[in-house]
């Protein structure tokens, strides 16, 4: 079967054809390191996560290249530090650790590739260089400015006009711009905020001249697939586009583009400006990386997602089923072949909810069956959750994770202790009352040879 994904570009759904199978590049932005990611950052994480594991199944984990920037010069990092006094590399250090921490938390592996923005300044002025000799892009006042005049074809991506354009509140309109559309290449810098000196004077590059960059100095001129968030359609990635074609003589940037829908908390999307961003780092203290991983992935990618505490319970639930039944068999890390019908699911354009039909299937397989043909399908069952990122757990070790309520693994082992002293001191009805008011909250003892253990029921 082939493998097919949604392309935004052609608005259709392609069989997927690397330029090259034995060195298949994906490339996806990442953070800008200021504060913590969001959950809606964390869906697009997670999401090309999956994507990267499914072509490694494909092609070999040694023909995929995945590379993912860290934006650590930008002018909400510029305020975060002016702010709090911290120095900026300080926060940008913090931000990008905590982020890697976070999302591998959720199951994310780490990028083959990780560039940061400051470390590919020369790369940047160099493409200004070129646009500016090009005709697409022109100084004026302290700035250098991408013409968009100069692009036949932009605004193909997105399908936005360029009257739509000027009314959209991410396109800045000042009065040296030749067209109110045209983009930031280079910006000065005051005294006070970082800089590098350029032929256009002290300054910083513009946003979205970095990621064209590191795309061709980590990958290619052309890549295989460029991923990112619904948001960043227009303008972010419809300027990568032109700036790079017009730096490398009409060049693609990509040959396929993918883009995660948004996630929506009730009837509103997810934003800052609307006070209801849930920050990936707060779940993460109250709920096992797995299951805010399955929630996020319970519905296609493409798709709007509701986030909500139900969704997480629902979650828990599910994967609380799985993990029951793995007990039955022994534990180990290793990553084996999953069976087709997952695989199948996920080569149609990452289709989530698909696979994990296919999930239950084989859960409900094994529950019928009996001795080496139960563990055989058991088997199955945890390489097919491996391969999405889930099951990676030792189930008893599972039972005892964190989550959204209820007492910690470290109260709970304090009152088992306490359990154990009275009734070695023949206090039953305290033994009896430690043991229901677990019980109440779903803790479950189980008595043994070897003393007391407990699991969440």
């Amino acid at each position: 079967m082939a493998l097919r994904i949604y392309d935004s570009m052609t608005r259709e759904k392609r069989v997927f054809e690397p330029a090259d199978p034995n060195r298949v590049t994906l490339y996806v932005c990442g953070p800008t390191v200021y504060s913590y990611a969001h959950i809606g950052n964390a869906r697009s994480a997670v999401a090309f996560d999956l994507l990267f594991r499914v072509l490694r199944n494909r092609y070999g984990a040694d023909h995929v290249v995945y590379a993912r920037n860290i934006t650590d010069i930008d002018d909400k990092i510029i305020k975060a530090s002016k702010e709090t006094g911290e120095p900026i590399n300080e926060i940008t250090e913090k931000f990008a650790r905590i982020y890697r921490d976070d999302m591998g938390a959720l199951g994310v592996i780490l990028p083959n590739k990780e560039p940061t923005a400051t470390a590919n300044i020369d790369g940047m002025i160099a493409m200004i260089e070129k646009l500016v000799e090009a005709d697409a892009a022109y100084a004026a006042n302290g700035h250098v400015l991408f013409s968009i005049d100069s692009y036949d074809a932009y605004g193909e991506l997105s399908g936005v006009d360029r009257e739509e354009m000027l009314a959209g509140a991410r396109v800045e309109v000042a009065p040296y711009k030749k067209n109110p559309a045209d983009f930031v290449l280079w910006k000065p810098s005051a005294d006070d905020e970082p800089g590098w000196d350029s032929p256009w004077g002290r300054g910083r590059p513009g946003w979205h001249l970095e990621c064209s960059v590191m795309i061709r100095q980590e990958l290619a001129e052309t890549i295989d697939i460029h991923g990112g968030g619904q948001d960043l359609r227009f303008p972010h990635h419809e300027n990568e586009i032109a700036q790079s074609a017009c730096a490398h003589h009409g060049a693609p940037l990509a040959r396929y583009w993918m883009h995660n829908g948004f996630l929506r908390m009730g009837s509103d999307k997810m934003s800052k400006s609307l006070g209801n961003v849930v920050l990936a780092h707060d779940l993460l203290e109250q709920w096992p990386g797995e299951v805010v991983r399955w929630a996020l992935l319970s519905a296609h990618y493409r798709q709007p997602l509701e986030w909500t505490e139900e969704l997480l319970r629902q979650s828990k639930k599910q994967l609380d089923r799985f993990y029951r039944l793995l007990e039955d068999i022994e534990f180990d890390d290793t990553h084996e072949n999953a069976p087709d019908a997952v695989i199948f699911a996920l080569e149609d354009d990452l289709n989530t909810p698909e696979a994990i039909a296919a999930l239950h299937e084989l859960r409900d397989k094994a529950s019928q069956l009996d001795g080496d043909a139960r563990k055989e399908a058991l088997r199955d069952l945890r390489n097919a959750g491996r391969l999405m990122g889930f099951l990676n757990e030792e189930p008893r070790r599972w039972f005892k994770g964190i989550s959204a309520d209820g007492p910690s693994a470290e109260e709970i082992d304090a009152l088992l202790l306490e359990r154990a002293e009275a009734r070695k001191a023949k206090n039953f009805a305290r033994a009896d009352e430690i043991r229901d008011m677990l019980a109440e909250k779903g803790i479950v003892i189980e008595d043994g040879p070897q003393g007391a253990t407990w699991r969440k029921e």
